[in-house]
């Protein structure tokens, strides 16, 4: 296994194979001198965002300041996009053309701020549109760009709701990258877990815990039974499988017996189909713990996070670009055990049904598209992956901003092929397709 990139190693990444032909080394190196022209206010854009963290859905402050920086460099803009701190940012050059999508994310973390470095993830869609831009004007190329600024990647389901909203229906392809722990100068194809949220609420009847404690219905022993239920249920899980969740109350004390408990749990798979298998075996596990303990209950599902669909002829011409003149590629590292909304956008997005026996259906909702979401490489401490106080300050370091433009100029690059290069798009669609029919 590659090493991970530490910040202790400061040599610069080797490209895998340099020189090597691209398409269009001209573009290329017009999307390459725009970005480095950029960098200084890419990156004062990236530290401001990364020193004012904002929740899923309370992103105010960083939709405002996205927003500007996108009128300011020629954007036609709309603020509170379908979504109260949703985005579009659109630049169209000449008639007619394909239109090719970007996403940036805007939202931390409770407690731990931009641990997943949507910082870079935001400025690397600014970067890829602004270059993509500079591209139309500098060749003259008929085409439309849509940067979609996404609130509540982190537990929200945003894109999933911009989806349904009709938000990325004009798009032919929509790129996006994420920040994760990997090989120096490396840009990962991996793809992702699919998720589903359950969060189950217990109620009860409170009694004081020493005197009287057969007067209770303790909602909290209800809410560790279940807990313990899926811990029993471990060892006829398949090692893929991955299941965590906490507790939450509300006027807890130790002499009172609880009479609510909140158990929020996250099911995870390598793909959505598994995962459906996983959430049929869990779910029996929260009612046997109400009826246990005399308990009622109430089951909230989430939607549904699909494992993404990396597009193959999208990640080829990543993997090109990336290995003539950044770095190389990997398929291990990226996000392959974390899960993001952005699946969705390679699967359309599904309504949940459940029965009484806890049988599940999924209903195809909205049309996916051909999309690509790799991972790149930062330079990460021992355990200070993705979700940590240590990645939160890898995500601000001067090297860590170098690697994300690296990767926004090969996907820039990706782009400006989908909109000019009728053969390739048709190879980008004949993938998607077959990938469909299976």
């Amino acid at each position: 296994m590659a090493q991970v990139w530490r910040p202790d190693d400061i040599e610069p990444p080797v490209p895998e194979t340099p020189g090597s032909e691209i398409f269009r080394p001209d573009i290329l190196d017009e999307i390459e001198k725009k970005i480095e022209e950029m960098s200084k206010e890419l990156n004062d854009l990236s530290l401001d965002i990364h020193a004012h963290p904002e929740l899923k859905y309370e992103e105010s402050r960083t939709h405002d300041v996205l927003t500007v920086f996108m009128s300011e460099h020629g954007f036609q803009v709309e603020k509170h996009y379908l979504l109260p701190t949703a985005w579009l940012a659109t630049y169209k050059h000449g008639q007619g053309g394909r239109t090719i999508g970007v996403n940036s994310e805007m939202d931390a973390l409770p407690g731990v701020g931009h641990a997943c470095g949507h910082n870079l993830i935001a400025i690397a869609g600014v970067a890829v549109a602004c270059a993509m831009k500079a591209v139309l004007e500098q060749f003259d190329i008929s085409a439309t760009i849509q940067l979609l600024g996404t609130p509540a990647e982190e537990g929200g389901g945003g894109k999933i709701k911009l989806l349904e909203k009709g938000a990325y229906e004009d798009m032919a392809a929509c790129l996006m990258c994420h920040p994760a722990p990997g090989p120096k100068g490396s840009v990962s194809l991996s793809g992702s877990l699919a998720i589903q949220q359950v969060t189950v609420e217990y109620f009860g009847h409170t009694a004081h815990a020493a005197l009287s404690p057969w007067e209770g219905i303790n909602a909290l022993d209800a809410a560790v039974l279940a807990y313990n239920n899926i811990s029993a249920l471990r060892q006829q899980l398949k090692p893929t499988a991955r299941v965590h969740g906490i507790f939450e109350g509300k006027d807890w004390a130790v002499n009172v017996i609880p009479d609510y408990a909140k158990y929020i749990c996250y099911i995870r798979a390598p793909n959505a189909a598994e995962l459906d298998e996983v959430v049929k075996r869990i779910l029996p596990c929260f009612p046997a713990a109400a009826q246990a303990t005399g308990c009622e209950h109430k089951i909230t599902m989430a939607e549904k996070l699909t494992d993404i669909h990396q597009n193959k002829a999208l990640g080829e011409e990543v993997a090109r670009i990336v290995k003539s003149r950044y770095g190389g590629i990997d398929f291990v590292w990226g996000i392959a055990h974390a899960s993001t909304d952005f699946g969705n956008i390679t699967y359309g997005t599904y309504r949940f049904s459940m029965s009484l026996r806890f049988h599940t259906s999924w209903t195809h909702f909205q049309q996916a598209l051909p999309s690509l979401h790799p991972g790149f490489a930062i330079p990460t401490v021992l355990n200070g992956g993705n979700h940590t106080r240590d990645f939160a300050a890898a995500a601000a370091t001067p090297t860590a901003h170098q690697a994300c433009l690296d990767v926004s100029k090969a996907l820039a690059a990706t782009g400006i092929r989908v909109l000019i290069d009728d053969n390739y798009f048709a190879e980008v669609k004949k993938t998607f397709e077959e990938r469909e029919k299976f």
